[in-house]
């Protein structure tokens, strides 16, 4: 179980797919207090491994105290970063105070189409400085692309760069149309590219020996085990039965892009929230309707339920970009 925090809406790019509509800092974020107190309620609550995200996590003054803190509770603190604040220095601190993993974003092998996404000038050059300091310090971390129409043939070269690089990883996430992303919706993958290249990354993974995961495509499940691969992964989507998200001023929601408030944690304690909420549960039992509901993978994908309720309204309905659609009941 993992669980993200946007622990700021800070941050020194505006990217253009940004589910949290990031820039500036809003008011009456959860500050350290608060912070400390969330990561004990999310402890309780069951979690293992704690995502420290944005915004940009790195522009929060206190975020070497709460990962430390993180860490002292037994938490396995990660990070999901733009990379461009990750000196050597930081690198060390970062290391010291107990984070465990770095995910460093890069969508494009070439300069200039990552810049342009990110709206930034010289931010695919320091998020590979940002990895060759996390690399130096002894940090480990791996790469995040955001895949689009554009960068849809760039997969496998940026996953030959994550292994040239030393990362551990590669995680390939297929956007979902939220926050700022409404706007690019246009340029996102539709169904048969999905499927394409999901087929792709999973014979790339019999090629490379770091970890390739796409992230908000749980066909990858069904994909990998028709390819006969084994992975570590025990569910494509993980919205609200593995994984949930917690904003900076500390509302919960299922995932990232699944846009539903579940209550805040400044009202209600965490743990309480994750156990007892009526969304939640109704994700838990994975009623879904129609392909995703008589499909024999279901228990294993799941349909991404985000990307259900963007399209029909209902985040129980049946995964829009799936070509597979079922065969037969569980």
């Amino acid at each position: 179980m993992l669980v993200s925090w946007n622990t700021t809406n800070a941050c020194n790019m505006y990217c253009k797919h940004c589910y949290r509509d990031a820039g500036a800092a809003v008011e009456e974020e959860l500050n350290t207090t608060e912070g400390k107190s969330l990561i004990d309620e999310i402890v309780k609550a069951g979690f293992k491994i704690m995502i420290f995200s944005g915004g940009e996590p790195l522009m929060r003054p206190d975020i070497f105290e709460l990962v430390e803190y993180a860490a002292s509770q037994g938490l396995r603190p990660v990070f999901g970063t733009n990379g461009s604040l990750i000196t050597g220095e930081t690198a060390e601190k970062l290391k010291a105070c107990g984070a465990l993993g770095m995910g460093i974003s890069l969508d494009s092998i070439k300069q200039a189409e990552h810049d342009r996404f990110r709206a930034t000038p010289g931010a695919w050059e320091s998020a590979v400085e940002g990895m060759r300091n996390c690399r130096a310090a002894g940090l480990p971390f791996q790469i995040h692309t955001t895949v689009m129409d554009w960068n849809y043939d760039q997969v496998e070269t940026l996953t030959d760069f994550a292994v040239n690089e030393g990362a551990v990883a590669h995680h390939i996430f297929f956007m979902v149309p939220t926050g700022r992303a409404v706007n690019i919706e246009a340029e996102s993958l539709k169904a048969e590219q999905y499927e394409k290249l999901l087929h792709r990354i999973m014979k790339k993974q019999q090629e490379v020996n770091i970890e390739l995961k796409p992230t908000c495509a749980p066909q990858f499940m069904r994909i990998a085990g028709q390819m006969g691969l084994k992975l570590r992964f025990q569910r494509g989507c993980l919205a609200g039965t593995g994984y949930c998200i917690i904003s900076p001023k500390g509302d919960v929601q299922p995932c990232a892009y699944l846009n539903l408030p579940l209550g805040n944690v400044r009202e209600t304690p965490f743990s309480e929230i994750w156990h007892n909420n009526e969304v939640l549960k109704k994700l838990r039992t994975m009623e879904y309707s129609g392909g995703c509901g008589v499909c024999e993978y279901k228990r294993v994908c799941g349909g991404c339920r985000a990307r259900a309720y963007f399209y029909h309204g209902d985040y129980m309905a049946e995964e829009p970009w799936c070509l597979y659609h079922g065969r037969k009941g569980y």
